[in-house]
């Protein structure tokens, strides 16, 4: 059974080690391997993990089986002073994609963002990754915009922002 537990501080090196595992999967068609390494070191170093948390007030889950983490999601109440909720990460091992899980730590973010009076849930996600925006589209979030944003080095990130009605 699967259980959506909040990530300690000692817990984020899992959460770097699922990105390590899934980015190469996730992106290797769409970004390349230069782009995947930079944006690994610049999101998951230990310290830019623990900054996100102390700093930003990003929230990790963990999805656990027995004594195994399969994925991880971070998320955001009234980010930009707003009434939404953002998911910053969502990223489940791709061996054990498509069991549900991903279904699972959205859900539990949309509980919390309800808790606390948010109306939407919204994320980036790469314009070319349509895995994930399918994905995303069959649990009910819909296209609000589109942006480029420049993460230095030469790269950018060239997103969806997707978002979902949650009262």
């Amino acid at each position: 059974m699967i259980e959506i537990v909040k990530a300690s501080s000692e817990e984020l090196y899992f959460v770097q080690k699922i990105a390590h595992q899934t980015w190469p999967v996730a992106f290797s068609n769409i970004l390349t391997p230069d782009q995947i390494s930079f944006m690994l070191n610049w999101m998951y170093d230990l310290k830019a993990l623990e900054q996100q948390v102390n700093e930003k007030g990003h929230v990790f889950l963990l999805a656990k089986e027995e004594d195994s983490f399969l994925g991880f999601a971070a998320y955001e109440v009234h980010c930009k002073d707003q009434k939404k909720t953002k998911i910053h990460k969502i990223y489940i091992l791709p061996d054990t994609q498509g069991k549900g899980i991903g279904k699972k730590l959205i859900s539990h973010v949309m509980d919390i963002a309800l808790r606390n009076g948010d109306k939407f849930l919204y994320l980036n996600v790469n314009r070319f990754n349509e895995k994930a925006i399918s994905f995303y589209k069959h649990i009910g979030f819909y296209e609000a915009y589109r942006e480029v944003i420049d993460i230095g080095n030469g790269f950018i990130m060239d997103d969806i922002v997707m978002e979902m009605k949650i009262n």
